[in-house]
């Protein structure tokens, strides 16, 4: 009978509950409707739910190997920065703390530099990732931003950033806090070498993060239903003691409030970013792009972005309001 209780059943339930586990993992649940998606079907809709088009998270390799040609792309090396400088602890210690995300993420910190060609045409993209200490701002991440943007500057290419992020990693302190002046140093770098940076807001993007470099782009793209702003909700209500609106700090309400450009649907992003990053380097037309669907609602984009370049070759945005979806 021992032999019985203390093997037999023990196995027999863990194969049982292997099966239920691998049968729970091909179904993800879409948040806001509640439906369930065959996990392969979202993968390969780039993680965007078919029927209710809720965007959802979605890792930086599989963001890159869907957003570059051919899905190729060389890592960027990011200096080393020092490790928990405040010997921070809590619940947790800092350092073990980012010990697990480096073990989860298989990344070394929350910012990922990568270049790669986008239609034929050079490249350098950031993607912050939020599975990483919920892409918070630390001495690493600021790194890695400033980082992508001299590579871009070195390189002569545009710099494209997928921002998501929670704010500064509070387990750096002050130290943290001052990525956001280098990172607007970075952005202004990259401004004086006459290239163009594209910023695209993801879900979330909030905090320290939506103060600096994320709302300094020449082009600013969220896509559909990103959480953006800078206090949560909650506390904007009860300082100002009033209701806030009804869909606040989502992306179609900043894009009605023009505080962001565009509202894209990632299935468009390639292109229209292709699109825009061709009229703001006055780049041959590409033979790539040629036959994509019209990606905004502005048939004089092109013109209207070359009339804005000042005498001195500074670059303009494209006109507000431009929306693709």
């Amino acid at each position: 009978m021992n032999w019985i209780d203390n093997f037999v059943r023990p196995k027999i339930r863990s194969i049982l509950g292997q099966k239920r586990d691998i049968g729970e993992n091909l179904w993800v649940k879409d948040p806001e409707s509640g439906e369930m998606v065959f996990y392969r079907d979202l993968e390969a809709n780039q993680w965007v739910v078919p029927n209710s088009g809720y965007h959802m998270k979605i890792k930086p390799v599989d963001r890159l190997k869907t957003f570059l040609d051919d899905g190729a792309y060389t890592l960027v090396p990011v200096p080393g920065v020092a490790t928990d400088p405040l010997k921070f602890r809590a619940q947790k210690r800092y350092i073990d703390q980012l010990k697990e995300n480096r073990a989860k993420t298989g990344y070394d910190d929350s910012v990922i530099v990568a270049t790669g060609k986008l239609y034929e045409r050079a490249v350098t993209v950031a993607v912050q990732d939020f599975d990483f200490l919920a892409g918070s701002l630390g001495m690493a991440a600021g790194q890695g931003i400033i980082t992508g943007l001299e590579t871009a500057a070195e390189r002569k290419t545009p710099f494209i950033l997928f921002v998501a992020s929670g704010g500064a990693r509070m387990q750096e302190g002050v130290l943290g806090l001052m990525q956001m002046p280098r990172t607007t140093v970075a952005v202004l770098r990259l401004r004086e070498a006459g290239l163009p940076f594209f910023v695209v807001l993801t879900n979330p993007t909030t905090g320290g993060v939506t103060a600096s470099y994320a709302m300094l782009g020449d082009v600013h793209i969220a896509e559909p239903g990103a959480l953006i702003g800078f206090a949560g909700a909650r506390v904007i209500e009860q300082t100002i003691r009033e209701k806030l609106p009804k869909g606040f700090q989502r992306s179609e309400y900043l894009y009605e409030h023009g505080m962001v450009d565009m509202v894209v649907h990632r299935h468009n992003l390639r292109a229209t970013i292709g699109s825009l990053a061709g009229i703001l380097t006055r780049a041959e037309p590409s033979a790539a792009l040629a036959g994509t669907q019209a990606i905004t609602d502005r048939s004089s984009l092109r013109d209207a972005a070359l009339a804005a370049e000042t005498d001195d070759g500074d670059l303009a945005t494209p006109p507000p309001g431009a929306h693709a979806e």
